[in-house]
């Protein structure tokens, strides 16, 4: 199993980066991810979030989880708090 000693958000390129254990890297652009996925403002909030405050957990979610499924859930959680 490959390590990823190394990750985060490159502002230059827009792409959330992983560094993995042998060298290679992963580059998500998240331009790309938002155009797919984002219906409403509030998803845009959401990836920014993700983005910036948990890059790691951003590309899990894009490269191994449902993104439509957790957008759907995190709109139901925003409006309902409000």
């Amino acid at each position: 199993m490959k390590q990823i000693p190394s990750y985060g958000f490159n502002m230059d390129t827009a792409c959330v980066e992983l560094r993995l254990s042998d060298g290679s890297m992963i580059a998500i652009d998240t331009i790309a991810v938002e155009n797919e996925f984002t219906e409403t403002w509030l998803d845009r909030r959401e990836w920014d979030y993700l983005i910036y405050n948990d890059p790691l957990g951003y590309a899990d979610l894009v490269l191994n989880g449902d993104v439509k499924k957790y957008l759907y859930t995190v709109r139901q959680g925003q409006t309902s708090d409000q």
